[in-house]
């Protein structure tokens, strides 16, 4: 890698202009909306990935703890179920059960 130097300031290459200012020709025109279109369409393109990763992860999060709530409860229901089996079997401790 060379030195780098900075471009020169009256150099017009990727400089900024306000084409609302300026009088730029119909193709200048269109050739810096065909540039704007196709940036947009990069940038687009990496955010719709990013939607779906982020989409998929919060989707997956949800999944799981929507399992783990069922499980849990499940597991919660087979001890009180245990518990009432092991109640009946003990039988009455006085008659008025």
């Amino acid at each position: 890698m060379a030195d780098k130097k900075p471009l020169k300031s009256g150099s017009p290459f990727a400089t900024r202009i306000d084409p609302t200012k300026e009088s730029l020709s119909k193709e200048q025109m269109h050739f810096i909306k065909q540039v704007e279109l196709e940036q947009w369409k990069k940038k687009t393109s990496k955010l719709r990935t990013r939607n779906v990763v982020t989409g998929l992860a919060i989707g997956a999060l949800v999944l799981g703890i929507c399992i783990l709530n069922v499980n849990w409860k499940e597991r919660i229901m087979d001890e009180i179920d245990e518990e009432a089996k092991r109640a009946r079997l003990q039988g009455p401790k006085t008659g008025a059960n």
